[in-house]
């Protein structure tokens, strides 16, 4: 097996942090949707929303890095269960902000330390030093990510409710 290399997909980079984040976030998974009833996703936006505080969907749409048609489907998800509420933009009242009802932040309270534990028994076998090297390369690989898909011309994507599909797409170049 050849990371440097790869001669078949499971040696590429991306499906091996795909089957890591699966292993993992299975754990995340079963405690969400277990315990507190809500999605990894659901769980993502409340942890966003706990760190940053009010926020306005856009940002919150980067931050969580999905599309804002997803963050506004789960706003409306987490709205329902009176998770988060819209609230007025100080510098702005014509503007609305998400933020965590009380009941959100008791979630958040709770799962975090879940998550931390989860977090650390992963990374148990590796030693302090592999660690911060594990943080460095992770970081270098996200930015030179983010530069590749900013510099990568990338087809439209395909309108899945009006029966679009990137395989036609795809057959019809070849």
């Amino acid at each position: 097996m050849s990371i440097a290399s790869p001669s078949a997909v499971d040696e590429l980079l991306n499906y091996r942090l795909n089957v890591l984040l699966a292993q993992s976030g299975a754990l995340t998974t079963r405690w969400c949707e277990g315990r507190f009833g809500i999605t990894r996703r659901e769980w993502r936006i409340i942890a966003l929303l706990a760190v940053d505080g009010p926020t306005s969907m856009g940002r919150l749409s980067e931050r969580a890095n999905l599309e804002p048609d997803r963050i506004s489907r789960l706003f409306s998800s987490l709205k329902e269960k009176q998770l988060v509420v819209r609230v007025p933009d100080p510098q702005d009242r014509r503007r609305a902000l998400v933020n965590l009802t009380p009941r959100g932040s008791s979630l958040y309270d709770e799962l975090f330390p879940i998550s931390v534990g989860i977090h650390q028994t992963l990374l148990s076998d590796l030693t302090p030093s592999e660690m911060q090297t594990l943080d460095s390369l992770l970081s270098r690989l996200t930015e030179r990510a983010r530069t590749l898909t900013d510099q990568t011309p990338l087809a439209p994507k395909a309108s899945r409710r009006l029966g679009g599909s990137r395989h036609l797409a795809w057959a019809k170049m070849t």
